[in-house]
């Protein structure tokens, strides 16, 4: 007989690679018995599962016992010049770092935010709804819009560039670095929450490195609430420690 456990399992490996644990889907299903009752389409019981699974920890809620969709236990090891990760390997991602611009102008962009302004064009304005949606990446190009200051918002302001650092983490808990190879829509430090869900495939490692493109990953969004707020607090403070770091070694190094 078919359960709604297996149909959700079949429908979410099939479709997005992701192997549910058992004990997780049958917690999932214990909490819908109402819908069940009530006769909610499986289909609509998946979508529900999808976004838990989202924003849950893939170490609670995904499998380990498939090795092939797990992060090799020695994917750190740098004697190791190149290998292929065929996967698909579903992942979280713990940190999201822009090495293409400076620990400065990104501690300078937080504070403009702070401040409640933002960038349009060459000049810096008072941003009338910091904290709103209404401003769109290309608002903050020279000579956009016709001066509504409300749509320089604080995701324009954090918008960035690349590539990017990434380090993720599998369902067994395997950490590695990951690094943007080629532009990956979808991967910045303004949309790319903590906690965020993609699935690797077909990716080459080098020296213990995931070399992102576009072609290797797919993403599926969500985030984990609590870890995306703390990395989101503690992101100047943590650049403004690595300027001090490096300002250290050019002192001592002199």
């Amino acid at each position: 007989m078919t359960t709604p456990q297996s149909q959700i399992s079949a429908h979410l490996h099939t479709t997005k690679a992701l192997p549910v644990s058992p004990t997780w889907l049958n917690s999932f299903v214990s909490s819908t018995t109402a819908a069940l009752q009530r006769n909610v389409p499986i289909s609509a019981l998946t979508q529900t599962a999808l976004f838990r699974i989202l924003a849950s920890d893939f170490r609670d809620s995904l499998q380990t016992d498939h090795p092939s969709a797990l992060l090799p236990g020695d994917i750190f090891d740098l004697s190791v010049q190149e290998r292929r990760l065929p996967g698909p390997v579903p992942v979280q991602v713990l940190d999201i770092e822009d090495i293409g611009t400076s620990l400065w102008s990104q501690v300078e962009a937080i504070e403009r935010v702070e401040r409640g302004e933002a960038i349009r064009g060459r000049e810096i304005v008072r941003a009338v709804n910091v904290g709103g949606g209404g401003g769109e990446e290309g608002d903050d190009e020279e000579g956009a819009g016709s001066g509504n200051t409300a749509g320089a918002t604080a995701s324009s302001e954090n918008k960035s560039h690349g590539p990017h650092r990434l380090i993720v983490q599998d369902a067994a808990g395997t950490r590695a670095v990951a690094i943007e190879l080629k532009r990956v829509q979808g991967i910045s430090v303004a949309k790319l929450a903590i906690g965020a869900k993609m699935v690797i495939r077909n990716a080459t490692v080098a020296r213990g490195m995931i070399l992102l493109t576009p072609d290797c990953i797919t993403l599926l969004g969500g985030k984990i609430e609590s870890m995306d707020q703390a990395w989101k607090e503690g992101r100047k403070a943590r650049l403004l420690a690595r300027i001090t770091e490096m300002q250290g070694e050019d002192q001592s190094s002199g």
